[in-house]
């Protein structure tokens, strides 16, 4: 790598460090008394000669000219953009100026944790100097305006956008294949609440020969989600960290984790297991069902998965449970499964094929890893066969799909690809429990959020909790007018 585009130069910082380390680098910003003072301090210090660049974000392809090997967006500048539709516009200019292989790294603060639990700074890695005092004097939603008091007593503002961290599916969105995002250049920090955020998005697709580490969008952005704070922190939370799926109910006040461990018991009954089989989990979350399986079989799992933080937690309770000789964690998409023909005995998923926006593909990858002889066992979340999109909208935007799965969909991609039938004529519908689980886990959502600080609303932000209660109800409503199923498939190839 070696062509930086710094678009966010202010007074030259960033540049000037980057020619320092031996980049190539072109500074750029909205401001020409920034870029006068950019050029002054390149000479001042160092005397580093900036090329600079009078360029709007907006219609960044115009003013600046060239491709680069990387653009990079720090000192919480994106943040100066109010509208969705410049933020949207302005990565897709980032997008376009990159090489096929680029990176883009833009870092902000954490607006979520101020608007969610109040400001508060460690100041451990980024600061204004230690006699400068930082603080919002406003903070809403909509505007953040943060007040600096310097020690001559001079006072100054700057009105910033609060933008919240998921806004990174606005990448995914345009273009960038791979995003990941640091808390305090931490890749986990599920235990902190950093004090900035920085993301980076990789331009490149990856496509080897063997197809491996290739992310389609729709699987990128279940692989964000995921990864997130928010998202762990919920999961480990409200389905206790072990089984994260629907689960079978013999009560309305049933545990969680007791009616989604019947979900896995009922799986593994169906399945002829043994201390030499092989299974290969799909989507394997946390892991329950791989330590499940392990321990009552003595079977050897390969958990694929493609969150870094779950794949984390699965590492660290299979440590926990002298597991790790039987339980091998892979970070990797179904789509691509980085594993040979006829190399495992069963495949094995659950609620997991509907990230996906290739499930053709996925049930094409599952073919090929199967043994012959082999089986196929899993559950989805899926549109009643006959229910148009239309109906499905609110659910579909909420996960950032297109389409979902049906039970005639299944069954005909299974059959063509020389599947049979197993059990219970291949598909054992439950679409009670699918009504069963969201209402359980809003229920436990909301028992939870009451406990206040202390509680839920203490790990995960408002706006998580707030969309995911709004989304659990749109599930609810979505299997009570049998417009969505779920059940357990199983057959044989």
């Amino acid at each position: 790598m070696k062509s930086v585009l710094d678009v966010a130069t202010g007074t030259g910082f960033h540049s000037v460090r980057l020619l320092e380390a031996g980049f190539d680098a072109v500074s750029a910003d909205g401001s020409a008394d920034m870029l006068s003072k950019a050029f002054k301090n390149g000479m001042e210090n160092g005397s580093h000669i900036l090329r600079v660049v009078q360029a709007d974000w907006r219609w960044l392809n115009r003013d600046v000219h060239g491709e680069y090997d990387a653009i990079v967006c720090l000192g919480n500048s994106f943040t100066h953009l109010f509208s969705e539709r410049d933020r949207r516009k302005a990565l897709a200019e980032f997008y376009a100026m990159l090489k096929h292989d680029g990176v883009l790294i833009l870092d902000q603060r954490n607006y979520d944790a101020m608007l969610d639990r109040g400001f508060s700074s460690k100041h451990t890695y980024y600061y204004c100097g230690e006699d400068v005092a930082v603080e919002p004097e406003y903070l809403d939603e909509g505007l953040c305006r943060m007040r600096y008091n310097f020690p001559d007593n001079s006072v100054y503002h700057l009105n910033m956008f609060p933008l919240r961290k998921d806004y990174t599916r606005l990448m995914s969105e345009v273009g960038f294949q791979h995003i990941e995002t640091y808390g305090d250049f931490q890749h986990t920090y599920r235990e902190e609440q950093p004090d900035f955020f920085v993301h980076v998005a990789e331009k490149e697709y990856r496509m080897d020969e063997e197809g491996e580490g290739a992310y389609s969008a729709a699987v990128s952005t279940a692989r964000t989600y995921y990864n997130s704070s928010d998202a762990d922190e919920f999961y480990a939370s409200v389905w206790g960290g072990e089984d994260i799926h629907i689960g079978l109910y013999e009560s309305d006040e049933e545990p969680i984790a007791d009616a989604s461990r019947r979900t896995v018991q009922r799986m593994a009954e169906k399945l002829d297991l043994n201390d030499s089989s092989v299974v290969l989990d799909l989507g394997a979350g946390f892991g329950g069902s791989a330590r499940y399986v392990a321990e009552t079989y003595g079977c050897r799992v390969i958990a694929l998965n493609l969150s870094e933080v779950e794949n984390e937690r699965n590492r660290e309770l299979n440590a926990q449970r002298g597991l790790t000789d039987k339980i091998e964690v892979v970070d990797g998409s179904f789509e691509t499964i980085p594993y040979p023909d006829d190399s495992v005995d069963v495949v094995w998923s659950q609620d997991a094929f509907l990230h996906s926006g290739n499930r053709t593909r996925v049930l094409e990858e599952v073919a090929r890893v199967l043994r012959p002889g082999g089986q196929l066992v899993f559950t989805d979340p899926m549109a009643a066969d006959g229910t148009s999109t239309a109906v499905l909208k609110p659910i579909l935007e909420r996960i950032h799909l297109d389409t979902m799965g049906s039970p005639g969909f299944y069954r005909r991609e299974l059959a063509r690809l020389g599947f049979s039938a197993a059990s219970s004529g291949g598909f054992e519908e439950h679409r009670e429990q699918l009504v069963n689980h969201y209402g359980r886990v809003l229920q436990e959502t909301e028992r939870q959020e009451a406990e206040g600080v202390n509680g839920l609303a203490g790990k995960v932000s408002s706006e998580y909790l707030t969309n995911m209660k709004k989304g659990l109800g749109h599930w609810v409503n979505g299997g009570k007018e049998r417009q969505l199923t779920w059940g357990i498939f199983h057959f044989r190839l």
